[in-house]
């Protein structure tokens, strides 16, 4: 599954690069929401970007780390968490940070697994269907993220 979704990742951010954010986003039922994080490694300090699901909301953007805390582009959030957001039609300097533990964790979780379209259901989950018992194993699992907008 991880060696899918890498694959999958570098198609998304190909087609970013010639200007098709709109277009992933065209049909978010099926293809979901996308957005493109810009982030700094923790190691080599390139920037690199990450296409992830998300789910805005007046309190800044969410999104989750399907693979948990061992997550690449996760653990470079840890490390440095300023970040650049491209949106389909936005483009922003924000800051993430790890909201796994508030109180509305698994409220944010399904908003994400809902807006993530084919991607959770690859996953084996069916957002819209899932106990609030089998959302809170999951949102153990996953690391939850907010990011906030600290600049255009």
């Amino acid at each position: 599954m991880r060696a899918f979704f890498r694959r999958l990742n570098r198609f998304m951010l190909w087609i970013w690069r010639f200007g098709g954010g709109t277009w992933v986003n065209a049909w978010p039922a099926v293809g979901g929401r996308i957005m493109v994080i810009t982030h700094t490694g923790r190691r080599s300090r390139l920037r690199r970007r990450t296409p992830v699901n998300y789910a805005q909301s007046e309190d800044g953007v969410f999104c989750i780390s399907g693979f948990g805390a061992r997550g690449d582009w996760y653990l470079n959030l840890r490390a440095d968490p300023r970040v650049e957001v491209e949106l389909p039609r936005e483009h922003w300097a924000g800051v993430a940070q790890d909201v796994s533990d508030a109180p509305d964790r698994t409220v944010r979780l399904r908003q994400v697994l809902i807006a993530s379209g084919f991607a959770a259901y690859a996953a084996g989950i069916n957002p819209r269907r899932i106990t609030q018992a089998e959302l809170e194993r999951l949102a153990d699992q996953y690391r939850l993220i907010r990011i906030r907008r600290t600049g255009s």
